[in-house]
Formats: structure tokens, C-alpha cells, sequence
């Protein structure tokens, strides 16, 4: 492995023009890789990534537009307090401002947050329960995931959203019991990443729970030391790397 790789840590910058660029580029790329990963549900889903400038204010989707083609020039600028669209021609969903607004609002140390209908975690949040440390990647999420225990529609209230800043508090990842899940982090990087491991390890103990005898947990001690070494910021944000360089690669032209 490279010295390039082996040092590969999160970027810093000298100006806001720059760290814009950087995470509506990060935000563009990680609409494409849900795109590639069958996360679009028709209309539903959306990720949004705070400016740099003016942090009550973030970068989202607009409504209605692929997965698989958003360029970082489609990014939509919203007011967090009001929101409305302050740059940018196209609608957003009503339900992603609710959503995104209350979840910024309530953690000022999120750069970056992100709700879909992927299968797996649609599914998995239909029981009600947060996911059990059944492996390695799971206890990324040990310790570290709220719960909104009722469902009550398509999230279009205000007070609703708030519901869902609450049950995320301090942590990482919410599950919306029949919804899905909403997951956050201090990077447009580690907030997507998030996401795409819990989809997975939905899928995973969906898995493991349908096979006779179901999983064997893995102890608390050793699940928390676990979490220590997967579960941290800048392991989220490394993790999204290889997927990031591989979508740019592929997809130059999300960058536009």
C-alpha cells in the first residue's frame, strides 16, 4: 500500500469557496454511489450537507431528480430557519427540509445528514428495535443509534421533525420504526457512509434472524471496544474514500 494511502486523512482549508466546492462534490458523488446501489426509491430520499458560510443553511437534492444523475451544479442552497430555497430553480421536498432542518438545527457538530428507503433498513425498521452487535461492522452502531418508536405519516410537521432530532440525540444513527433510518456525521464522507453500513447490516441480521437458531451477539465488553476501532468519525470518513475515487472515476462528469 502507498504512503499516499496510509496517511490519508480529512482535508483542511484556507477558504470557504474551496470547502464548499469540496463537500457539495462529496455530497454529488454520494448521490451517484446510492444511485449504483439501488437506494432510490422512485421520489423518496434525500442528503443534505451544511455550508460552510452560513451553517444554518444547507446543500440538498431537489425533488424528483435521479440519484444516478445529480451533478454537484444541481445541489439546491436551503435556509435551515425558514425552509426555503435561496439558490437554486428547482422544488425540494417538503418532508427533506422537515427532515433535515430539525436534524441540523439540533446538532451543530453535523456537517452532514442522510435519509433514504433502501430496502434492507426500511425493512429492518419496521420491528422497532435498534439493530443487536451480531458483527464486526454492526458495532459501529453499538451504543450508538436512536430510536422514533411511532410512525405518523410522511414527516411534514415541524414538531415531527423535532421528534426525530430528538431520537437521534448524541448519536450517529436514528431508526424511524416503518420508515427507515436517518444517519448524520461530521463529514458529507462519514454521514454517507454511515448509512450505506447500517443498510447493510440490516440486511445482514434480517439474514442472520431467518436462519434457524438465529445470531449469537456479541458481548457488550467486547462490542463497545469493537465500536472504539469501527465506530469513530474518521473511520466513517476513510471508509467512503475507495467509493468515492471509484464513483469520480467512473462518473467524471457528477463534478460539473
Amino acid at each position: 500500500m502507498s504512503s499516499a494511502f496510509r496517511t490519508r486523512r480529512p482535508p483542511s482549508f484556507d477558504n470557504i469557496v474551496d470547502e464548499r466546492l469540496h463537500r457539495k462534490q462529496r455530497l454529488a458523488a454520494a448521490f451517484r454511489i446510492f444511485g449504483r446501489l439501488g437506494f432510490g426509491e422512485g421520489v423518496a430520499g434525500h442528503m443534505a450537507a451544511r455550508d460552510p458560510e452560513q451553517p444554518d443553511n444547507y446543500w440538498i437534492n431537489a425533488y424528483g431528480q435521479s440519484f444516478r444523475q445529480i451533478k454537484v451544479s444541481d445541489l439546491v442552497l436551503v435556509e435551515g430557519k425558514t425552509k426555503t430555497v435561496v439558490q437554486g430553480d428547482n422544488p425540494v421536498a417538503f418532508a427533506a427540509t422537515t427532515i433535515h432542518s430539525a436534524v441540523h438545527s439540533a446538532r451543530p457538530d453535523v456537517v452532514a445528514s442522510v435519509h433514504a428507503h433502501a430496502l434492507h433498513s426500511r425493512t429492518w425498521a419496521s420491528l422497532g428495535r435498534p439493530l443487536d452487535p451480531i458483527t464486526q461492522d454492526a458495532c459501529a452502531f453499538f451504543e450508538d443509534q436512536g430510536l422514533l418508536e411511532d410512525f405518523t405519516g410522511v414527516v411534514l410537521q415541524e414538531e415531527e421533525g423535532q421528534r426525530i432530532g430528538e431520537a437521534l440525540g448524541p448519536r450517529k444513527a436514528v431508526i424511524l420504526r416503518n420508515h427507515g433510518v436517518v444517519t448524520v456525521g461530521r463529514s458529507v464522507d462519514e454521514a454517507a457512509w454511515w448509512y450505506i453500513s447500517m443498510e447493510s447490516c440490516c440486511r445482514s441480521q434480517l439474514l442472520a434472524e431467518a436462519a434457524a437458531g438465529g445470531p449469537h451477539l456479541i458481548d457488550a465488553e467486547n462490542a463497545r471496544l469493537t465500536a472504539s476501532q469501527v465506530g469513530s468519525s474518521r473511520f466513517g470518513w476513510f471508509s467512503f474514500q475507495p467509493l468515492y475515487d471509484w464513483i469520480v472515476a467512473e462518473e467524471p462528469d457528477l463534478l460539473d
